[in-house]
Parts: structure tokens; C-alpha cells; sequence
């Protein structure tokens, strides 16, 4: 089955100014990443005349997933909207939110992929990030103000005899400006109005932890694999208490979001030029594209006949019988005829809708799940 964010909670919204992080929008981003971009009326994504009376271009169904090698510098939210103006799509979302300071994989869901945002947001993050030896700071990367330092810069030996401890499971005290509810307020606003607020330790799984540089420039680089919930700024922090020089992230990369690795990512500069491309007729956008199925990769997969595809598409249970009837329970997803079909439940010898997709319009292009293998 498949198991927010790593930090991102290095994946908490924050603005992108040298003050404190803004990151007010991080969960409410999180919690409708599944159900596509919700705008208010203040929205300047929100349906305004164009400019010149150009003809406002008609949004359409668009299913499937983009793994948007986001660059620093860009929110999540506003990266979801240009996908959604590239695919005139009618409906996005992100599965984990990347700080605009941070570069790499942000999984945007199109369409019928929405309804699959939580299988990769519960899957483990692979980041690799940069801490700056000699200073802490109240953000724990390079937006914070600074409040320790140290003359003590640490060796690789140290450094490598630390990292078991922070591998496994772990308790880990999120960062001051984090999303976190301290009664009723989250933690950055009252960070920011200068509350030291008492953030309880937290269990977080670390798969792995690796110093992979370590040079003379009062830096070392790290790669850590992580389950939700992690953050990458935690562990700078702490690490650097205990070694007794304080530190403080200075780069941050996501390079593994659940099922979707750095292979699959695309930079936004190629997108564009495949959206130009694709608008003269050279190019298809569906070439960008990942099938929706994608995120379900963990997922075991039940073919069935299309006389029970059209029950179940009626969103009625179909009784599995037969030889050929699995003998499992839990959660499948459901094909006929190799197309994904819906989300299913096996219980008592019943297969129960409870997802169904509607894969009607652009749809990534054949062969794409057999070039990711």
C-alpha cells in the first residue's frame, strides 16, 4: 500500500523575501491539493477580462500527472496555476508542497489524477540538502534571522558517528515556523509576533541519512530519505546543537516524492517549449504527461470484465467469484481492458467502488508507464 511532506515541511509555504516565512497557506495547500486549485474572490487567478479583448481560451479535461522540476524562487500554489494555464486544465493539485526556496520534484495532479493526491503524499521523500556550519537561525534555513553561532566547524567524523542517531524512528521537535496549531494559531504566526511557543516532539521515520560531502567551505551536503511529517530543517538544527557549531539549511533539492523519481521530472522551461510546440502542431502535451495510475504503484492492480466495469462505473459492488477471484482484502485499483477504471475495496467477497475515474479527454500519450520502467 502506499505509505505531508518531508520537509516540505521543507515543503511549508512560505513567501520568497529575506524576511520570516509566510507560510499561512502550507496546510490549507495541502488539504486541497486533491480536489484541484479552490479560488476567492480576491484570487488574481480568478476569472478577470483580458486584456486587449483576446479571447479567453476554453479549459478542458485533462487527466494525469506532471512532476514539475519546480525552480527555486516559485511557491507550489503558483506552480500549480501555470500548469493549469499551460493545459488549459480545469482542474490541479500538487501532492506536497515545496518551499520556494527549495528546487525539485512537485508532483501537480491533473484532473481524474486528483483523486489519487494522498497515495503520494503518504509515500516516503528523498531530499538532499546543504547545511551552513556556524550559525542557527529562528527559520532553521537562510530566510531566518540569526540567533547562535559558533567559531567550531565540525569534521566528517564527527559528523558520519552522529548520524545514527537520527536514523529510524526518531522523536524530532518541529522548526518555530512551522504550520503547526499551537491552540487554535499556527506556530509561524506566532513566531513572528514574537511568541517562543513550546512545539511537542513529534515521531518521524528517517530511512536514511548520509553525509555525502563535506568541504572546507563550512559546509557538508546530506541525503535523507524520510516518511511524512519529517523536517529537513529539524534535523539541520539538531544536528548542529549536538555537534556544538549550530547550523542552519542553505539548499535544499526533493529528488524522490513516492512513486515519482528525478527521471521524471521536468523543468518548466521545457514545458513551455513542448506547450508552444504543441499550440503550432509540432508537439502534443500529452507527451508531459504521466497516466494517473502512476501514484498507484504500490496499489495491486484487478482486471475485470466490462459487464462488472459497468456496475462498479454505476458505483454498484460486484461479487468476485471464481477461481480467478483474489483471496486478498483491501484497497485495488481496478482496470478493464488495461484502462484504470476506479478505486476499489475487497471485503467479504465483494469488490466495493469507491473511486471511480472518468479518463474522457487528453490522457498521457501511449507506452509512457512502460518508459519510466
Amino acid at each position: 500500500m502506499a505509505q505531508q511532506a518531508a520537509d516540505s515541511h521543507a515543503g511549508e509555504e512560505k513567501k520568497f523575501s529575506g524576511e520570516p516565512r509566510d507560510e499561512r497557506r502550507a496546510d490549507d495547500d495541502e488539504r486541497r491539493a486533491g480536489d484541484g486549485e479552490r479560488r476567492t474572490n480576491n484570487d488574481p487567478r480568478q476569472k478577470q477580462p483580458h486584456q486587449n479583448n483576446q479571447p479567453r481560451r476554453d479549459k478542458r479535461d485533462v487527466h494525469g500527472w506532471v512532476i514539475l522540476d519546480k525552480p527555486i524562487g516559485m511557491t507550489s500554489t503558483h506552480a500549480v496555476a501555470v500548469l493549469k494555464r499551460l493545459f488549459q486544465a480545469k482542474r490541479a493539485g500538487h501532492a506536497g508542497t515545496l518551499d520556494p526556496l527549495a528546487s525539485g520534484g512537485l508532483p501537480i495532479a491533473l484532473g481524474e489524477a486528483t483523486k489519487t493526491v494522498p497515495f503520494v503524499m503518504d509515500g516516503r521523500k528523498r531530499y538532499r540538502f546543504t547545511v551552513a556550519w556556524g550559525e542557527e537561525r529562528d527559520t532553521d534555513d537562510t530566510e531566518g534571522r540569526v540567533v547562535r553561532t559558533s567559531d567550531l566547524r565540525p569534521s566528517a567524523e564527527a559528523i558520519r558517528a552522529l548520524l545514527p542517531q537520527f536514523t529510524g524512528l526518531i522523536e524530532q521537535i518541529p522548526p518555530q515556523y512551522s504550520a503547526i496549531k499551537v491552540q487554535g494559531e499556527r506556530a509561524y504566526d506566532l513566531a513572528r509576533d514574537g511568541e517562543t511557543v513550546e512545539l511537542k516532539p513529534r515521531p518521524v521515520e528517517i530511512h536514511e541519512l548520509t553525509l555525502v560531502e563535506h568541504g572546507d567551505n563550512g559546509q557538508s551536503v546530506f541525503e535523507a530519505e524520510c516518511g511524512k511529517g519529517t523536517y529537513v530543517r529539524a534535523l539541520a538544527r539538531d544536528i548542529g546543537r549536538i555537534l556544538g557549531c549550530f547550523g542552519h539549511i542553505c539548499a535544499l533539492r526533493r529528488t524522490l516524492v513516492g512513486p515519482f523519481r528525478e527521471t521524471d521530472m521536468i523543468p518548466l522551461e521545457e514545458l513551455e517549449a513542448l506547450c508552444n510546440r504543441a499550440a503550432s502542431g509540432e508537439g502534443s502535451l500529452a507527451d508531459a504527461l504521466l497516466p494517473v495510475e502512476t501514484a498507484l504503484d504500490d496499489i495491486p492492480a484487478l482486471a475485470v470484465t466490462r459487464a462488472d466495469a459497468a456496475r462498479l462505473h454505476r458505483g454498484q459492488a460486484v461479487l468476485l467469484r471464481g477461481r480467478d477471484a483474489p483471496n486478498s482484502s483491501g484497497t485495488v485499483y481496478v482496470t478493464v481492458a488495461g484502462r484504470l477504471l476506479a478505486l476499489a475495496e475487497i471485503g467479504n467477497g465483494e469488490l466495493i467502488p469507491k473511486r471511480v475515474f472518468n479518463l474522457t479527454g487528453l490522457t498521457a500519450s501511449p507506452g509512457r508507464s512502460n518508459e519510466r520502467v
